[in-house]
């Protein structure tokens, strides 16, 4: 059976604040790791008003501390931002506190103009990304063969196990380097569905070449989820998606993720609707049965051996019941 994993990303609901939705997504990763779960990773977001997860490292050790078995993850983690010496420690000390449970996403978004400027204004020079991912790679599994800049650095803690790599993306250098690399990969349907994806994966698995943290290549496909009781429920959800999305992708920064009642009472332009269609692309919108079908397909299409939803659908308790719907279907505790 393949391994189903959430990609929760900190909601701020309408009429709640950052801190409910830190609260909320840890009492989710509590029903995850009940339900079966396989992995719970949140995002790194700077700047987006209605996501509360800006440090995921932080709030993984919360995660990670509030759970028991599930593996606790970034997706991702934004290395141009930071030293790879200093991610490195920092994931060797999540693992060193809850060993086999760690997993570093690797991101290579800017989070935009601005952000980027003040992450990086006190830099000199800027490493490039593919050195920065093996600077880190090699800090975690603590190689000392081969040539490295700061051949004597050691990350620590030194310990004896290390956290999965996975690079994030879809397509372009995220690909390449995490098949040289020899990391796991995850391609981001939610991003780029379809088109060249299964080209790009193809491209990752036939490129492969094994490392100390991976033998053989393992693909996810990340796809955004809203799911319902029924049909007609899962579609109410969906209108708080759409309108969200089409806020964020047309310059908008809403302070919250819309419930239900405010987004039926949005009227869209021609301009929003076809924004609106383009992204129900990149979503899978439906009661448990129909989302499990439509999963299934993305396996199929993109030979995965993992899934990752990202369950951006309205109320904390909805997102619970959600999961518990799309758990009890893929009979996750049966296996």
């Amino acid at each position: 059976m393949v391994r189903l994993n959430i990609l929760d990303y900190t909601l701020i609901d309408e009429g709640t604040d950052a801190r409910h939705a830190l609260a909320q997504t840890t009492e989710l990763a509590r029903h995850a790791d009940e339900l079966g779960y396989h992995r719970f990773w949140i995002p790194e977001q700077h700047q987006v008003f209605s996501i509360a997860s800006s440090a995921p490292e932080v709030l993984m050790m919360h995660l990670a501390d509030s759970t028991k078995t599930i593996r606790i993850g970034s997706g991702g983690v934004m290395l141009p931002h930071y030293s790879p010496y200093k991610v490195a420690e920092s994931f060797r000390m999540l693992e060193a506190l809850h060993p086999g449970r760690i997993d570093l996403g690797i991101g290579n978004s800017s989070g935009g103009r601005l952000v980027n400027r003040v992450l990086n204004e006190e830099k000199e020079e800027r490493l490039s990304y593919e050195q920065q991912v093996t600077d880190v790679q090699r800090y975690l599994a603590g190689e000392t063969l081969g040539e490295h800049r700061f051949q004597s650095l050691i990350a620590a803690p030194v310990i004896k196990t290390k956290p999965e790599i996975w690079m994030l993306g879809a397509g372009g250098k995220s690909t390449k380097i995490a098949a040289e690399n020899g990391t796991a990969y995850t391609y981001a349907h939610f991003i780029k569905p379809f088109e060249v994806g299964s080209e790009i994966v193809a491209a990752y698995r036939s490129n492969f070449k094994p490392s100390s943290f991976m033998e053989k290549p393992n693909v996810s496909i990340a796809v955004f989820v809203v799911i319902g009781e029924t049909k007609e429920e899962a579609e109410k959800f969906a209108k708080a998606f759409d309108l969200w999305m089409a806020s964020l992708e047309t310059a908008k920064n809403p302070p919250y993720f819309p419930s239900v009642e405010t987004a039926k009472k949005r009227q869209y332009s021609e301009f929003e609707k076809q924004k609106i269609n383009q992204i129900r692309k990149r979503a899978i919108i439906g009661n448990p049965q129909y989302v499990k079908e439509e999963l299934y397909k993305l396996v199929e299409f993109y030979h995965a051996d993992e899934l990752t939803i990202i369950p951006n659908f309205p109320g904390a308790a909805n997102r619970i019941k959600g999961l518990q719907l799309l758990a009890r279907e893929f009979r996750l505790n049966k296996q």
